[in-house]
């Protein structure tokens, strides 16, 4: 049956301050139960856009639209259906545990809020398309795509937690096998090969284990029993202590705690970024950061810190020997521009690498609601001709064949030529159509395309998927559960019990410091304190700049009125969402609405809350303006800030700076909200709701 949650009528929210504060003068004390009042009413003299069309039907949208509004034989609380005008919020600002389990039918709640949680970190800009995707699913990347380094670093840590770990992992399983630890298994992969290599049967072998691999899950954990990647040692193939000193999680490399699944992974991947030099550097501190504004006072004020690393370059040269004539270097400028453009290319290969992986991933291992079987047989099923062919083939018959490949592709240039030049002209797009996610893995999501189904899963019942739990809280210094009796490693519980408890020396190694240093005599560190002195006085700087942007807010600076609001009050915490969100438009505080129960469903931002009562005038309630879902055709996350001022103020005031979020529709017109709490919620909400078919920039 259906779980308990909060129910909204649409369009017009109280915002909890609001509320609490009604209460208060009443002198009512009670629970916080957000109960909007009737849908937003839209006055005719607010700019509003008016659609030409009622909206799409679900038939011209994509196969993720199609899943996400199919009747699943397996349910969560977001896909019960509930009072068609209404909104139910199954947990928005609740605890963790208070949220209902599990929110979508076949995943747990951690893996759903892993996968949106890596999707607001890849996720900038979006564009609807007027053309049906060729592979059916939606939110590819552009093949104009820009390139910024806040995208590149994004591409690199989506890299390692795919493939650079999975690699990791395969060469761990292959230690394994190789160090006779676990004999059985060992002999069982050795008499088999052994036989197939007598018979000549090797790659049929091979082929054949493959196929089974692929068709049959279960026997994933039978050939190659899962176990922690910091438990095993990538040389012997034994039982270690993992780096971080404690057992915290399974699936990072280093076995460091998390708060919730997936986070170990994810700071892993940014420490390997920020590890990388030069072009990595830039990546690391966000130069030319994706959706800062273009022109900003405080930002042009600060030095540029990845410019020191170029001069501290210089200076060496300098000081080496070397010609000093930096100043007259004609070469240095014509190759900084060459090597960022150059960049772009790279990293779309880096980012379909990694989507390829997450395909191949999403196809041996399908998460619902997309199907279960299809994909992985048709895998399967390509690998069967491969089979026959291995084993009516011999080693002279396949070198043969190899052979004549090889040359027919370097002698037949001009035939080769001509038949391109025919398929351009008579099938201008045929190397997209024959795009292998286009073609074997049709219909196959990445990640990215999987987080967006789900979305749209709670957006077609009415129930918004609770964003991620956010925590400041440091995770818990003990090792993660673990069932050792299902451990194929040769140690005994004993050697498996103090491998992944507690470590001094290796924590002391994770953290960078020695494990003696407790004991030995705190000394006094003057650079801390000069360090400390700069900050409070970079601070004050900070807040006096702030100040002085309301005056010249007041004044009409759109600099000025952008600023506003950007660093909210230490310890305040505005619970929002799911159809009301704490924004500005131009300065100006207000809220913004998600209406979806009227005719046309619309985003608004207004000035005025809602008191719950349903009667107020239209009048009162008059949005600043509304935009029909429907007409949306971009949206965009902008920065709060310059990537240099956000990189100051927040090492300056320890202070999260609330970002932006600009929405253009059909006609071109453009509205930006900025100090938004919770941007990344707001920005999922609305890239799921309409039938549009996006594509990511």
């Amino acid at each position: 049956m259906p779980t308990p949650g909060y129910v909204f009528k649409d369009g017009g929210p109280i915002p909890d301050d609001e509320l609490k504060s009604k209460n208060t003068a009443t002198g009512q004390t009670q629970d916080v139960v957000r109960t909007p009042s009737k849908p937003l009413s839209i006055s005719t003299t607010s700019p509003v856009n008016t659609p030409t069309s009622s909206r799409s039907t679900f038939s011209s949208a994509t196969e993720s639209h199609a899943l996400a509004n199919a009747d699943q034989d397996e349910k969560g609380a977001a896909q019960y259906g509930h009072n068609e005008n209404e909104v139910k919020d199954l947990g928005w600002n609740d605890h963790p545990d208070d949220v209902p389990k599990p929110l979508v039918g076949g995943l747990p709640n951690e893996e759903l809020w892993l996968l949106v949680r890596r999707f607001n970190k890849q996720m900038y800009h979006v564009k609807a398309m007027n053309e049906a995707p060729p592979g059916g699913l939606d939110l590819n990347i552009a093949d104009e795509d820009e390139f910024s380094p806040d995208k590149l670093r994004a591409n690199i840590e989506r890299l390692y937690m795919t493939v650079i770990v999975g690699l990791i992992g395969f060469g761990k399983h292959i230690a394994r096998l190789r160090s006779w630890r676990e004999p059985r298994r060992t002999a069982a992969f050795c008499a088999a090969y052994f036989i197939a290599w007598t018979f000549n049967l090797v790659v049929p072998l091979l082929t054949l284990t493959f196929i089974v691999l692929i068709a049959y899950p279960p026997s994933r954990d039978v050939l190659f029993p899962p176990a922690p990647l910091a438990l095993v040692d990538s040389k012997t193939g034994g039982v270690q202590s993992p780096m971080a000193g404690v057992l915290g999680s399974h699936d990072s490399v280093t076995g460091a705690p998390e708060n919730y699944k997936g986070e170990a992974v994810e700071k892993e991947a940014g420490n390997f970024v920020n590890s990388f030099a030069s072009i990595a550097l830039s990546s690391a501190s966000g130069k030319k950061d994706h959706g800062n504004p273009d022109s900003d006072p405080l930002n042009e004020s600060i030095p540029d810190p990845t410019d020191m690393a170029v001069a501290g370059a210089d200076a060496k040269d300098n000081t080496a020997g070397g010609s000093n004539t930096i100043k007259h270097d004609k070469t240095k400028q014509p190759m900084e521009d060459a090597m960022w453009t150059k960049m772009r290319p790279i990293m779309h290969v880096i980012g379909d690498i990694a989507d390829g992986w997450e395909r191949f991933a999403n196809a041996l291992s399908p998460t619902a609601p997309f199907p279960e079987d299809g994909p992985r047989l048709r895998l399967a099923a390509l690998l069967v001709p491969v089979l026959a062919i291995s084993l009516l083939t011999t080693s002279a018959m396949f070198m043969k064949m190899n052979t004549f490949f090889v040359g027919f592709g370097f002698f037949a240039d001009p035939i080769i030529w001509r038949a391109a030049s025919w398929l351009n002209r008579e099938f201008p797009n045929w190397q997209k159509l024959l795009e292998i996610r286009n073609t074997l893995l049709k219909g196959v999501p990445t990640n990215a395309q999987l987080t967006l189904t789900l979305l749209r899963v709670g957006e077609a019942h009415k129930a918004p998927l609770p964003p991620p739990p956010r925590s400041d809280e440091a995770p818990p210094d003990h090792p993660a559960e673990l069932d050792k009796d299902e451990l194929t490693l040769d140690a005994s519980h004993g050697e498996i019990n103090d491998a992944i408890h507690h470590d001094a020396e290796s924590k002391a190694i994770a953290d960078g410091s020695s494990a003696t240093s407790s004991t030995a005599k705190p000394k006094h560190h003057h650079g801390a304190r000069v360090l400390g002195f700069l900050k409070g006085t970079t601070k004050t700087g900070v807040e006096a700049k702030l100040g002085i942007d309301k005056v010249r807010a007041t004044a009409g600076s759109k600099t000025a009125k952008s600023h506003l609001g950007i660093l909210p009050k230490p310890g305040e915490y505005l619970p929002s969402g799911p159809i009301d969100f704490k924004a500005r438009y131009k300065g100006k505080k207000g809220w913004v609405y998600i209406s979806t129960s009227a005719t046309t469903p619309c985003v608004s931002f207004s000035s005025h809350a809602s008191d719950g009562t349903g009667e107020q005038t239209t009048n009162e309630l008059e949005p600043v303006f509304s935009i029909p879902i429907e007409d949306i055709r971009e949206l965009k996350k902008v920065g709060g800030l310059g990537w240099k001022a956000k990189l100051i103020v927040g090492w300056a005031t320890d202070r999260n700076v609330a970002d932006g979020l600009e929405i253009i529709d059909k006609t071109g017109n453009s509205w930006k909200l900025t100090a938004i709490g919770l941007r990344d919620e707001l920005f999922n909400r609305l890239v799921a709701m309409g039938s549009q078919k996006w594509e990511s920039w």
